[in-house]
């Protein structure tokens, strides 16, 4: 059967009351335990039980995290009232202004300029710093070379399996090729021994069946020399 619920009042019997609260305190310290590891978050508990005895937890340290809470309310307490949060936009401002010429400052003497202000110690570390944006500026010059290299090959590969796959394509063609030609050449063949097998035929009066016909048409005699009645004859010549 399941626990039934516990209603949420104060417990009259002293004994049951001590008893549910180291309880439930050892088992709150634990989850605010947790919570940090888990979380990455800085926690401060606060615990006094009913004859004033202290029990905390802190991720950190407890004065620290007091410290930023009182920071943390102040500053929403501020935020609260226009004059303070006028005040405290006239802070972030400066704040970023000095920021921004602390980078300004830092740019020129990246860039060799304004080194006059300079010790040895301040040199070194600056030489330290544009050593170590140098090294990382190459790393990721050759990186990028590298993979560009590495892309050139794969396409160099893959462009050579091209002309391996044309090649293979070529031979085949050449070799219908040259199948086909040797049909060609011998059904030729077989055509000019069949016409020489088969010689031509000549007619019985000498007259070649093979050789050419010329037909041409005769003058027509004059009408006075020919006889009445006989009609205009048109003659044929084989030549």
């Amino acid at each position: 059967m399941g626990r039934g619920k516990i209603a949420i009042r104060r417990i009259d019997n002293s004994t049951s009351r001590q008893v549910t609260f180291s309880k439930r305190r050892n088992g709150l310290l634990k989850k605010a335990r947790e919570l940090s590891i888990l979380c990455d978050a800085e926690v401060g508990l606060i615990v006094f039980s009913s004859t004033g005895k202290l029990y905390d937890y802190a991720s950190t340290s407890m004065k620290s995290v007091i410290e930023r809470y009182n920071k943390l309310k102040e500053e929403h307490h501020q935020l609260m009232n226009p004059a303070s949060e006028v005040k405290f936009w006239q802070t972030e401002a400066a704040s970023l202004r000095q920021q921004l010429q602390y980078l300004q400052e830092c740019h020129r003497q990246m860039m060799g300029e304004g080194l006059s202000g300079l010790g040895i110690k301040e040199l070194q570390n600056l030489e330290n710093q544009l050593e170590m944006s140098l090294k990382g500026v190459r790393m990721k010059k050759d990186q990028i070379l590298s993979d560009e290299i590495k892309e050139l090959h794969q396409k160099g590969n893959l462009i050579h399996q091209e002309n391996i796959e044309l090649y293979k394509k070529m031979e085949i063609i050449q070799k219908e090729n040259a199948e086909l030609q040797k049909k060609v050449y011998e059904a030729r063949s077989t055509n000019e021994e069949n016409a020489a097998s088969n010689p031509s035929c000549t007619i019985r009066n000498g007259y070649d069946l093979h050789a050419p016909i010329s037909l041409q048409l005769s003058q027509p005699r004059p009408q006075h020399s020919e006889p009445p009645g006989k009609a205009m004859k048109l003659g044929l010549q084989l030549h």
